[in-house]
């Protein structure tokens, strides 16, 4: 899309799971987390293609905050658009919190104990996607 087709700079985002669109609409700028660190994309950014790890994403459109919590995927920006694919994505008021509680002490528990045969990326990567959890439901 070229300039003259898109209202005030917006980029147009397009989150997808298994299940279908989560979301589509104009916004003004998302941050994500990126597997090398969250990071953020305007209107023109230099397109891309980045894996995601489980965090939260922020969508800023008209002067509101939206946030949600998100588990693998990729992120692909190209100018103005902005495609999502991810595997899960929930809404702050989505989030079981007393399931998110249980998760991360689970994982927790795993990494302190260091047992042979435990799986430490597995149980790091549950960590994460329970903070992210917790941390969207308490917004």
């Amino acid at each position: 899309m070229n300039d003259n087709n898109k209202p005030n700079n917006k980029l147009h985002l397009k989150i997808t799971t298994p299940i279908g669109i989560f979301l589509e609409k104009d916004v003004d700028e998302i941050v994500a987390p990126g597997s090398e660190g969250y990071f953020g994309v305007q209107y023109g950014h230099t397109p891309f293609l980045t894996s995601i790890r489980p965090g939260i994403l922020k969508i800023f459109a008209q002067d509101s905050e939206k946030i949600y919590s998100i588990h693998n995927g990729f992120v692909i920006v190209n100018f103005d658009e902005i495609s999502i694919l991810t595997e899960i994505i929930e809404k702050p008021e989505d989030v079981d919190k007393a399931r998110a509680k249980r998760a991360r002490e689970r994982a927790e528990k795993r990494l302190k104990e260091k047992k042979e045969g435990t799986d430490f990326r597995r149980a790091e990567v549950a960590l994460r996607r329970a903070l992210a959890r917790l941390q969207v439901s308490q917004k």
